[in-house]
This record gives C-alpha cells, structure tokens and sequence, in this order.
C-alpha cells in the first residue's frame, strides 16, 4: 500500500463518512421538524463524529534518537524542509520537543510545557528565523542554569515539508529525544537514552536511530543499543519494521563505495546479533539535504546559500569536450543534491511504512465504525418499514415483551461486569507482586555494593590510595538471590560498581588499622569537606542511576505484560458482550420477523488509550507533588527519586561518612518510590479496564435503548390519526434507496482496502 493509495483511500473514507453524517443529520432535522423525538439516532451520530475526528486527527508519531554530536537536529530539520530546531554545533537538546505539522498559511508557534501547568508558554510564534532564535536561546538557558523553570518539554508547531501533500498525515509528530541528560553526566546519560528509546518502542509508530558515519560501530553500538536491545530479541523482531537506521555525515567519508559497504555490513552483524535480522540502514547527508531543500524552496538565508556553495557544489562541477569547467548555479543542482543526500529516500521510505501499517489499522477501524453505524441506520429504516405494516397492537405487544427482555439482559451484563473485576484484581495482584520484587532484589543489590566498598575498607591504610582491582572487586560478585518467583526483574551484567564511582570521586581514603572494629568498616574516613560533598554526589549519581536503570527496566516489562493482560481481557469482554448482544438482536429478528445487522462491540485502536501514557501522566502529578531534598541542578533527571541527603561527621582530623546510612536511606528511598509506582499502577489498571468494560456496556446499552426509543417513536407515530402510511412508507423507501449508495460505497473501499492488508510477521 504506497501513500498515494492510503491518501486515497483515506479521502475515499472521510468523504463518504461526511455524506452519511450530513444524510444522518438531514433525517433527525426531519423529525424535529414534526416535532418529533431523535434521541435513537443520537448515538449513532456521535460514533460517526468520533470516526472522522480521529481519521483527520491521528497522531503519528516518528521518535527520533540519537547520541550528541551525530546531526540529529540537522537531520530533522532536513526533515521538516526550514531551519528551525538548534544544531548540535549551538546546543544539544535538552529536553523532548515535539514538532508537530500544521498546514501552510497557519501560524508556527514555539511552546514551553513546565511542570504543574496545564497550559504551555507561547516563546514565539509566527516567524520562522525567531522561532529557531528562541529555540537557541531557551536551550541554552535551561541547560546553563539548571532548568529553574522546570520546562519537561517543547512543542514546535510547523509545516513539515516531508508529508506537506499528504492531507491523511495531518496528525504527524517528530519527536526530538534528549541526546544527553543536563550535565552531561555518565551515569545519568545512559538512564535517559534508555529510558527514551524504550518509551519509543512503546509508544511510537516508528523509531529512527541516527548513528554517525565517522564513528566506529562497536562505540555506537554499546553507547547507544547494546543496553536496549539485550534479553530483547522477540520484541526488537516485532517491531523491526518500525525501527530505522540513519548513517548521518556519508559526505564525509572518502570513498563512499568500499568504506560505506563494509561499515554498513558491519553494523547489520553486530544488529543480527541482537534479533534485528535485515535491518533498515540508510547512509545519508543531512546537511546536503537541508540545504538542498532550502534552495529548491527559496526559504535559504544567505548563509545557508554559501555553506551549500563551500561544502557541495565541487561534486557538480560540469566539464564540456573541450576541458573547460563550468560551475552551475546551487538552484540548478538542487534537486539532485537533494535526491543524493538520500534524505527522500529514508522519508518517503519511513512514511510509506508508516501508512502501510498504522495507518490501514487506522483507516480500517474507522470503516468499521462508520460501517457499523451505517448499518445502524439501515436496522433502523428496516425496523420502521416493518413496523408501518403491522397491526398496533401486535406492535404494542412486541414492545412489552422487548422491554421485559432488556431487563432480563441487565442482569448478564453485570455477570460481565464481576468478571471483569476479578481479573483486573488479579492483575492488580501480579504487578504489585512484581515490583515488590523489584525492591527487594534492588536493596539487595544495593548492599552487595555497599558491601564490596566495606571489604575493601579492610585493606585500605593510613592515606593509602583506593586501588581497584579485578581480585579486590568482582570477586564479590555472586548471582541474585530472587526473593520470588518473577518473569520480569533482570538485572545485566555490571557495567561499574559503586567501588569505581567512589575512586573518582575521592583519591584518598583514611582508614586507620589500629583499632578496626568490624562495625569501623562501614566507616569512609577523607580529608575535606570537598571530598565528602564529592562522595555524597558519588552514591546519589551512582545508586540513583543503577535503581533507575533497573526500575526502566522494570517498568517496562511491567507495562507490556499489563498491556497484554488487558488486550485479553479485552477480547474476552468482547466475546461476551457480543454474545449477550446477539440475544438482543436474535429477539428482536424473531418478535417482529425481521433481518437484523449483528451490533459488532468495537474496541478501535483509536479509542484504545496505552497503559504508557497513563503511568507518564499519573508520575508526573506524583513528581509535582512529592517534597525531597533535591538539587536544582538535578531537577531535569529522571535520576532525581533516588536522591537522598547524606550526613557526615566532623572528627575534627577527618570527616566521617557511615555506608550504613547510605544503605539504610537508598533502601528508604526505594521503598517511598516502590509504594508510589504500586498505586500510580493499581489506578492506571483500575481505570482502564473499568473504561474498557464500560465501552463494551455502553455500546450494547446504546444497542437497548435505540430500540426502545425507536419502539416509543413508532407507537406515538402510529397513533397519530393524521398519520399517512402510504406516503410514509414512501419516503423510508427513498431514505433506504440512499442509504444504500453509502453501504455500497463502504464496501467497495472495504474491499479495497483488504487487498492491501499488511501481512503479519510471525516471531
């Protein structure tokens, strides 16, 4: 399915969708004019309105991720055809920014998100150039002083140039993640890169990776992937489809056809070996792209002009017969320039999949609403053109006994309803288990560490330096005692230890020999109050950042198994629903001897709202809530639960600092952030499976009263004296007649679409 067949198809849908709305809205117009109730029509109306909305509204989201200094925002701006976003050059990005498409002739406007406001700050709206000034200026200010606003994320609104003629990607989000966290901390860069991409898996519909052509691939891979992408094979093969390679800077290497080649070649070895079998790389320019697209576009500045002359234009040199060189124009060579820096290449590539995939689920889950309330209607005019030729008090008869059913049906759907508890409640049980688990296993791990340092304290003497060895350090190493039986909580081999963290932080420990307790172990005795703010930063960055890494970890897992639970709760809430929906029509068919549409109960994808984005939404109000004592200057860390302030003594000679109240405050700490993500989760679970059986009990509700309030709307009308059957019949004919074109309309592109079915991979 190419792009142009899903924006057809596309337009195909939302056209006939409005014509049924308007045909819908045209007979309740009818009936209000006589005065007349339209409430079994209303329903109907709404499911429509909620199908177009989302097919015009959908929101794609393309993450793209990437380490500093690789040319992510160039890359993105290449993307979005205008120089707006900071190049790396300026300022690395600083917190997540959404750029959101609108259509040419709106107004662009740059927005702030801050913690516990509602509402975004307008920076700058209107002009392009200020846009990206104001863009410079707020990143630089943010990571220079520590974010005192608590900005949690930018917003972009702008023509993105990429899907500018596709009207069916109105809804299409870049999403512009953190290259590094505030700082430029180790520890705290690896936990938000990997907490970014996970979410990305999640959430979003495709994951670009950029990767830097100059760089070697064993650094690219363990810097950024080879974290991620360990003890997750199966999920890296589900969504391999969705998961692009971008080699930034190919202008920069000498010889494009050999070294490209292998390094491409390499790279897919050192993927394959991860699950990603055959996956989607791509050597490009972003720099050729963006300013190609600029010049083609006549939005270049001078300065982009001249940068495109200096860097580009020798590789368009034009040599006639008689050896005299001729150098064009960089409009005349624009279009080429773009075409080679592989830019339209991976774009075009990304948004055909894009629509091949999510967007036929979409597309098809919007035909099927409109189809089902089409077929509504038809129920409806079918069930008025038997009606007008019975006899009223048979009819009156049939409308007594249909209500007497309708009440009986009550009582299965509460069967439903306490089914549905009982698994939400036991679902509720398991992840609670799970992150007890968690805990228990991360404050053990945390004391195996505060152990290790305290082994090695023995050895340490009088102004001896910290020597880490292999013996002195893994040796300690022993595998996880789980405390329980858990499918979830992993933890990878070590990467640091907190023995390493602290030789960094402090060159000299004291430890005197003479009098060695084994209480005086768990003593870390230095020279200055440097040293221990230096060793106090040491375990808050270290512990913060493993507890982190292994709660992402965690939750992740958590999240996915929480979204599988559901979706089968979810069927299984269909399936019964269905079922006692059936009874309702199959009743019906037989009072009145009539042919009914079954009342499919949907759960469209569109309607179908992740448990990711709930858990984000519930821990950004516990994160505004809770009081700590943290640091302004780590107020944009994820790291930041973990913080914990670490007394220590003045013994006049030295200062002391007890491991035992580092260990006891962690373990405090881990169990205050366990408590809050139990309840951030047992609500999220709790709302959404009360939402989906909801939606499955309003649907076959909606179903019930429809046709009560059609019965009561044809017993009052066949009572009207003045009523004229035959001219009535009449016009449910004609209405019947219409109706049809669009259910035939619907079919037609239903079976359209079918032959374009993406082909499910089976891992």
């Amino acid at each position: 399915m190419s792009s142009e067949q899903f924006q057809a198809a596309h337009d195909s849908i939302y056209i006939t969708g409005r014509l049924l709305l308007q045909y819908l809205q045209e007979i309740q117009s009818k009936r209000l004019a006589k005065e007349n109730d339209t409430k079994c029509l209303q329903s109907i109306e709404e499911d429509i309105t909620k199908a177009l909305y989302a097919l015009k509204e959908h929101n794609y989201q393309l993450a793209v991720i990437a380490p500093t200094k690789t040319g992510k925002s160039t890359f993105l701006n290449a993307i979005i055809g205008a120089d707006i976003l900071a190049t790396e050059a300026a300022a690395c990005t600083v917190c997540r920014t959404d750029i959101r498409h609108i259509d040419v002739g709106q107004v662009p406007r740059f927005l702030e998100y801050r913690h516990g406001k509602r509402q975004p700050v307008v920076i700058a709206e209107g002009d392009g150039a200020e846009i990206h000034q104001k863009f410079l200026e707020r990143t630089q200010y943010i990571r220079n002083h520590n974010n005192p606003d608590h900005t949690i994320r930018f917003e972009i609104e702008y023509p993105i140039e990429a899907i500018s003629t596709l009207s069916s990607l109105a809804g299409f989000t870049l999403i512009d993640t953190p290259g590094v966290a505030n700082g430029n901390r180790e520890y705290h860069y690896s936990t938000e890169l990997k907490q970014i991409t996970l979410e990305s898996l999640r959430k979003c519909h495709a994951i670009l990776f950029i990767l830097d052509y100059t760089s070697s691939t064993e650094s690219l891979i363990s810097d950024l992937l080879r974290d991620v992408m360990e003890n997750r094979q199966n999920l890296l093969a589900e969504k391999r489809k969705n998961i692009y390679f971008l080699l930034n800077k190919a202008d920069k290497t000498i010889d494009v056809n050999t070294e490209n080649n292998d390094f491409i070649k390499k790279l897919e070895v050192e993927l394959a070996g991860f699950g990603l079998s055959n996956p989607m790389i791509y050597p490009a320019s972003s720099k050729k792209g963006l300013l190609a697209k600029l010049i083609q576009g006549d939005t270049a500045a001078n300065s982009h002009t001249k940068e495109f002359v200096k860097l580009f234009l020798g590789e368009y040199l034009e040599e006639n017969e008689d050896g005299e060189v001729r150098v064009p124009q960089p409009i005349e060579i624009a279009s080429k320039a773009l075409k080679d820096s592989g830019i339209t290449t991976i774009q075009e590539t990304i948004i055909q999949n894009l629509t091949k995939n999510y967007g036929w689920n979409l597309i098809s889950d919007v035909l099927a609403k409109l189809d089902k309330a089409a077929k509504a209607i038809e129920d409806s005019l079918n069930t008025e053109l038997k009606v007008w030729g019975m006899e009223i008090e048979a009819f009156k008869n049939q409308v007594k006994e249909y209500r007497e059913k309708s009440e009986s049906v009550t009582k299965k759907i509460d069967l439903v309803k306490n089914f549905s508890e009982a698994k939400k409640q036991k679902l509720i049980t398991k992840l609670t288990f799970e992150i007890n688990i968690f805990a228990e296993n991360a404050k053990n791990e945390i004391q195996k560490e505060i152990e290790r340092l305290a082994h090695l304290n023995t050895e340490i003497g009088n102004t001896t330096d910290l020597k880490v060895t292999q013996s002195n350090v893994n040796r300690e190493i022993t595998e996880i005692p789980f405390l329980g039986e858990s499918s979830i909580f992993v933890i990878n081999e070590r990467k640091a230890t907190f023995v390493e963290a602290i030789k960094r932080a402090v060159v000299n420990l004291f430890n005197s020999k003479t009098d060695n307790p084994h209480s005086q172990v768990y003593k870390l005795r230095v020279a200055t109050r440097e040293d221990a703010q230096n060793i106090r930063r040491a375990v808050n960055e270290f512990f913060g950042s493993q507890i982190q890494n292994w709660w992402i970890d965690t939750q992740d897992q958590l999240i996915r198994q929480g979204t599988r639970s559901r979706e089968e709760l979810v069927q299984e809430i269909q399936e019964q629903i269905q079922q006692i929906s059936n009874e309702i029509t199959t009743s019906i068919e037989e009072a009145l001897k009539i042919e009914l549409n079954i009342n499919c109960i949907q759960f469209p994808s569109f309607e179908f709202l992740g448990i990711d984005t709930e858990i984000q939404s519930q821990q950004e109000v516990y994160a505004r809530l809770e009081k700590g004592t943290i640091t302004e200057s780590d107020r944009t860390t994820s790291t930041n639960v973990y913080q914990v302030d670490i007394p220590f003594e003045d013994k006049g000679d030295f200062l002391e600092i007890d491991l035992y109240q580092i260990a006891a405050q962690v373990k405090l700490k881990i169990d205050e952030q366990v408590s809050i993500n139990q309840e951030i989760f047992k609500q999220v679970i709790d709302r959404q499976v009360t939402a989906d059986f909801r939606s499955a009990e309003q649907q076959i509700k909606d179903y019930i009263e429809r046709f009560k309030d059609e019965f009561n709307y044809l017993v009052s009308e066949r009572e009207k004296p003045e009523a004229d059957t035959e001219e009535i019949l009449v016009n449910l004919q004609a209405q019947k007649k219409q109706l049809n074109e669009y259910l035939s309309e619907l079919n037609s592109i239903r079976e359209s679409l079918n032959s374009w079915k993406p082909v499910l991979t089976v891992v």
